[in-house]
């Protein structure tokens, strides 16, 4: 007779050495795919399901976003840097056959085919949104995981954040690697920045992935193959969102609702900033200071670079160049200026250096494998560099930066985040803390500058009370939650003014409503025609920054020349007019996630020629303006107005929607035209933030056929009170087929700074009265200019007046009582 325990023994060992080769078969192929469903295990909103080769997670976050995730092995604990937001209850309906499990939301329906695993995500009619390239999938090779798509016949890409190249990035490639690249080309992949978060389009949709994954990824839009787009990372798990909306604004607020949305900013950073690398002693800095306000520049803020330190350390000021640092930035404050500074994570290795000895006593340096520190060579020499992946390095960080705010700094410049060293190779077996996790440089790269910014932003909110500013020029998603961003080093030529423009809109699709570039270029020195070109496009961009390096030529708006100078602050001066409304779109990206600089593609989605490379540089500034930036050389450029009825903003000429045009260019003028049915505020010229306008906001209308709603937002601009009731907020609607302007009750706690509104009038029909809630009042009618007249003469010797609006006028109390217009 047989042993029955010896029987039982030998089938385990049996299965055992099955499942062994199994394994090593499956370790020796190439490419290791997923491949079919063995076990499905359904949970309220969420779908377990265990593969031949992986574990999956399949889970409803709201009705218009589904998450994969995907493992070689069990899922280990979710953990984002990215990720705020949390799943929804959506009425998901999941069923499962033989063949396939289903997810349908009211917004779209997920197919899970079984054998093979593969993802289709469809219309609630049927259409095929997104889905999974048959045959490829999601598969490994090695640790590097990759999910291929199936690229739709026509399909457009846009998106990923801070990427060079075109709008539309069909038959390209990008790497995220958050990089320090001193003067980029116009074609440099990676730069400083990671945003795995794009959008596609085909077939009269558009959808969004965000792709949640801090190791180093690559996204394939169709390069060098007409198959797949794909994305995939070095390391880590499969772990993406998928976004689906009939309109991309959605998509996009959505997706900021996913990774945070920025905190309002200080009214002052939407000024002009005044920047050099580096502006140095104190007397220089107030020799800058006192120009602009001779001068009339209108600005807020001037920025210290690395010069202002003792031999560049960290939280110390060179005491013969900076000997009373609190006094001067007292003096700034009184002439209206706020003082930024900037800061580089490098401490430097020194002895009885205070940074250096409370960092190694706290021991929140990061270190190699074997628990020596990291060193690396950055400006003060060899540095030790904080852990912000750990509480306690960020609250050491906290802790250091206070020393600013005390003194009076208000902006803190965080920079040489990627994390930048001389080299540019940090050693891969560096060991950060990962919030208790310990992970290796690999996996920690990437998120560093966005802990480093989340330290800045809690150490300057703490100490100041009052809202701090904060400047990045590395990134991860969700980074916006703490900080603006600036394009980094670029260069003094037309094509590095004009990608920039395409990178602050791709910023802008990727969460990022408060970015700026260095107007003028960084490296090199600007034409006269190039700067005054870049000073008029600044004007009309969320973070308005001039800045340009050491051994360069002075890039002050008096340094080209007294006719530059007319022409930059008369662009000034309208951005400083327009802060009402600037300061309101602001407000609503904040809320909304929809940025104040949109490219055309944001409200036009389905119009091919938004992403022709002639006219992919045209952006809405707001949903009111439309800018159409051109070489500071050309002579003519060709504009493509998109549908709807336009005006050129100067003059109020009417300009028909969908067409392409040609038109003349100038050096007093950048190209700026108005859509019909727009409201925008306006104030009366100040010299900077601090000073209050005149009691009159000038509200303008401009005739058209579609109904328009802007949300006018105040608050006092410095405090956090708003996010306790105190702001002012009125929603104005103008109705078209009603002829009919309406200003609803406001809202909030504070009352607005206005006493009276001025309704300027633009395209209308001419009339002697207007009735407001019913009563008739008297109309002006008025000439009214956005820009003063340029004191210069042309070739023929005649003035060169500013063009001007005709405009009916109407003023009325700024009562907090519906107000009634009929127009």
């Amino acid at each position: 007779m047989y042993n029955v325990n010896v029987l039982q023994k030998s089938r385990h060992i049996a299965v055992g050495m099955l499942f062994l080769a199994g394994l090593q078969a499956a370790a020796q192929q190439p490419v290791q795919t997923a491949g079919n469903v063995k076990n499905v295990a359904i949970s309220g909103q969420q779908v377990n399901i265990t593969l031949d080769n992986a574990h999956a997670v399949v889970t409803v976050y709201s009705p218009s976003m589904v998450r994969v995730r995907m493992d070689k092995g069990p899922l280990p604990a979710d953990f984002s840097y990215a990720v705020v937001g949390q799943p929804q209850q959506s009425g998901a309906r999941i069923s499962q056959n033989n063949k396939e499990i289903n997810i349908t939301t009211d917004s779209l329906q997920v197919k899970i085919s079984k054998a093979p695993f593969a993802i289709s995500f469809l219309t609630p009619a049927g259409e095929v949104i997104n889905q999974d390239e048959p045959g490829l999938t999601t598969s490994w090779i090695n640790n590097q995981v990759t999910t291929y798509k199936h690229m739709q016949e026509g399909e457009r890409f846009i998106g990923l954040g801070e990427k060079t190249g075109n709008l539309d990035r069909k038959g390209e490639a990008y790497t995220n690697w958050n990089s320090d690249v001193f003067a980029y080309r116009v074609d440099r992949d990676p730069i400083y920045a990671t945003i795995p978060f794009y959008i596609g389009i085909h077939h009269r949709l558009n959808y969004g992935i965000f792709f949640d994954n801090s190791f180093q990824s690559d996204f394939n839009f169709g390069a060098s193959n007409n198959r797949f787009s794909s994305f995939g990372a070095r390391g880590g798990e499969m772990n993406y969102f998928f976004i689906y909306h009939t309109r991309m604004a959605d998509i996009v607020s959505e997706y900021t609702a996913l990774t945070g949305r920025m905190p309002l900013p200080p009214r002052w950073s939407l000024g002009y900033q005044q920047n050099r690398y580096s502006y140095y002693p104190d007397t220089e800095v107030m020799r800058i200071a006192q120009t602009l306000r001779e001068k009339k520049v209108p600005a807020d803020g001037i920025t210290l670079d690395i010069h202002y330190m003792d031999a560049y350390k960290l939280f110390t000021w060179n005491k013969e160049r900076f000997p009373d640092p609190q006094g001067l930035a007292k003096k700034l404050r009184d002439q209206g200026l706020h003082l930024t500074v900037i800061v580089d994570p490098g401490i430097k290795v020194e002895n009885g250096y205070h940074a250096y000895e409370s960092g190694k006593q706290a021991d929140i340096f990061v270190k190699y494998s074997d628990g020596g520190y990291y060193t690396g060579q950055v400006w003060p020499g060899w540095c030790h560099f904080p852990d912000f992946t750990s509480v306690k390095g960020r609250d050491w960080w906290k802790g250091q930066l206070k020393s600013y705010i005390r003194t009076g700094v208000e902006g803190i410049w965080n920079d040489m985040n990627e994390i930048a060293t001389w080299g540019q190779k940090m050693p891969d077996n560096v060991l950060f803390n990962f919030e208790g996790k310990p992970v290796t440089h690999l996996q920690a790269h990437n998120v560093y500058s966005l802990a480093m910014a989340k330290a800045s932003y809690e150490g300057a909110r703490e100490e100041m009370k009052n809202r701090p500013f904060l400047l990045t020029r590395a990134a991860y998603a969700g980074s916006q939650r703490y900080t603006a961003i600036w394009t980094g080093d670029n260069r003094s030529e037309d094509d590095h003014m004009l990608l920039g423009v395409r990178l602050l809109n791709s910023l802008g699709l990727s969460g990022f409503g408060f970015a700026g570039m260095d107007i003028g270029g960084f490296s090199g020195n600007p034409s006269v025609a190039l700067y005054t070109r870049w000073m008029q496009i600044g004007a009309f961009i969320p973070y308005y920054r001039n800045h340009t390096q050491v051994n360069t030529k002075s890039a002050e708006p008096w340094a080209f020349g007294e006719e530059v100078l007319e022409i930059s602050r008369n662009y000034i001066n309208l951005r400083y007019r327009l802060l009402p409304y600037i300061y309101s779109k602001i407000y609503e990206a904040a809320s909304t996630g929809v940025p104040v600089m949109r490219t055309l593609a944001l409200d036009n989605t389905f119009e091919p020629r938004v992403y022709d490379t002639r006219y992919q540089n045209q952006y809405l500034f707001g949903d009111a303006f439309m800018i159409a930036p051109f070489e500071s050389t050309a002579s003519f450029g060709k504009v493509f107005m998109p549908a709807g009825n336009w005006y050129r903003l100067y003059n109020d000429e009417p300009v028909a929607g969908n067409q392409e045009s040609i038109i003349e260019l100038n050096n007093k003028s950048l190209p700026v035209y108005v859509k019909g049915s727009s409201i925008f505020p306006m104030q009366s010229l100040v010299q900077s933030t601090s000073e209050k306008p005149t009691d009159t906001l000038s509200l303008h209308i401009y005739k058209g056929s579609d109904a328009n709603t802007f949300v006018y937002y105040e608050d006092d601009g410095e405090s956090f009170d708003y996010e306790k009731g105190g702001f002012y907020k009125r929603s104005i609607t103008y109705q078209p087929s009603a002829a009919k302007l309406t200003l609803d009750v406001p809202s909030g706690s504070m009352a607005s700074q206005f006493r009276y509104i001025k309704l300027m009038l633009h395209g209308f029909d001419k009339k002697q009265e207007l009735r407001v809630n019913g009563s008739a009042q008297p109309v002006e009618q008025v000439s009214f200019s956005f820009l003063s007249p340029i004191s210069r003469f042309d070739p023929q010797g005649s003035f060169v007046p500013a063009d001007s609006c005709p405009v009916q006028q109407l003023t009325i109390a700024n009562s907090n009582q519906l107000i009634n217009v009929d127009l």
